[in-house]
């Protein structure tokens, strides 16, 4: 996505994301798992750093911390985000002016004092602008680990591409404010997905810069729906699934599945009979995205092909789950697959007793 609107805090995509659980042991393994390798220390906590391609993921298991009480109430999660942004002092201090309340991180001697703000579900958002090659924060407050690449291909994920939001019904509006009041979001999706049994609506914000994409997403109706078990489960709002985005879908798809990843069960095969019907001359390889249960969605008319392969994995802390993308010119976040994949959690919800039908 290009620059569609004024950029008041300076932002340039997303730095990282911080993970914890009350046992940080049962991370590092799903990380391999994924294909992210432990390319740094903390030169004074217990906190890692992990990373393939351009993405990175903070493990922190510093005892006292602020993430170690957020694991403690909401399990296994991602406990905090980093936006980049041109000035940290600027944008903090601009935050703070519309109304954000600030956080205050402890830090030790020499150590990087991160601004942040208060995010989801309490979680801290960090502003940098130290993220420049042998000048950002790993190379000031981390140890880089001898002889460990510390640009690994992994599994070929590239990028976060974007991460989504359960919140509360009544609570879309709140959020979807703040990041259009603090940082000039702007709303470029709306959706109203209805399963059998129950809905969900989701609100998709983009940031200026076009590469922070946070989607929203709140119950529609009373009872037991995907996004009610979330929070029961999460115990409150907060990121419901990371996005990876790749360049290659399928050859990524082998790379995870022979690490040991679990991907969400597929959709029936009437999915991929009728996938030449919605998306007429596609080209993609039918028989390999169903074998892997990869879903494919966009618009292949009049010769323009815009296309977008995605695939979900199972729930992998608590009630977060992954996935993976590819985008071959489509921008959006499969719509057309939706309802496929709202069915699919519903027939899970059904087998495992928490939704009941009748």
């Amino acid at each position: 996505m290009a620059d569609l609107f004024d950029n008041p805090m300076g932002l340039m995509g997303f730095e990282f994301i911080e993970f914890a659980s009350p046992t940080p042991n049962t991370l590092e393994p799903l990380f391999a798992m994924m294909g992210f390798t432990k390319v740094a220390n903390h030169r004074s906590k217990n906190v890692s750093l992990y990373r393939q391609g351009e993405i990175n993921l903070i493990l922190n298991s510093e005892p006292g911390s602020a993430a170690s009480y957020y694991a403690a109430e909401h399990g296994p999660s991602a406990c905090g985000m980093a936006f980049r942004v041109k000035n940290a002092h600027d944008a903090y201090a601009r935050a703070l002016e519309l109304g954000a309340q600030p956080m205050d991180i402890p830090t030790g001697p020499m150590e990087l004092r991160l601004p942040a703000i208060k995010g989801i579900g309490g979680a801290p958002l960090y502003l940098i602008d130290r993220f420049g090659e042998g000048s950002s924060i790993y190379d000031i407050d981390f140890t880089f680990i001898e002889g460990v690449d510390r640009n690994p291909k992994g599994t070929g994920l590239k990028v976060i591409d974007h991460l989504t939001h359960n919140v509360y019904r009544g609570r879309m509006a709140h959020w979807a404010n703040f990041y259009e009041k603090l940082f000039n979001f702007r709303e470029f999706r709306y959706f109203d997905i209805k399963g059998e049994y129950t809905g969900l609506t989701s609100k998709a914000m983009a940031a200026p810069d076009g590469m922070i994409r946070i989607p929203l997403n709140e119950e529609s109706s009373q009872g037991a729906g995907q996004i009610e078990e979330f929070l029961m489960q999460f115990n409150g709002e907060g990121i419901q699934h990371v996005a990876f985005l790749t360049d290659d879908l399928l050859s990524t798809w082998d790379e995870l599945k022979a690490r040991g990843m679990r991907f969400m069960t597929p959709p029936p095969t009437t999915y991929y009979e009728m996938l030449d019907e919605r998306l007429p001359e596609h080209g993609e390889p039918v028989k390999d995205l169903q074998a892997r249960g990869i879903l494919l969605d966009g618009s292949s008319t009049g010769g323009d092909h815009r296309l977008l392969l995605q695939i979900f994995s199972e729930a992998l802390m608590g009630p977060v789950f992954f996935e993976f993308i590819q985008r071959k010119g489509d921008e959006g976040f499969g719509e057309g697959n939706f309802k496929a994949l709202f069915e699919s959690i519903e027939r899970d919800q059904v087998r495992r007793g928490v939704l009941k039908t009748t």
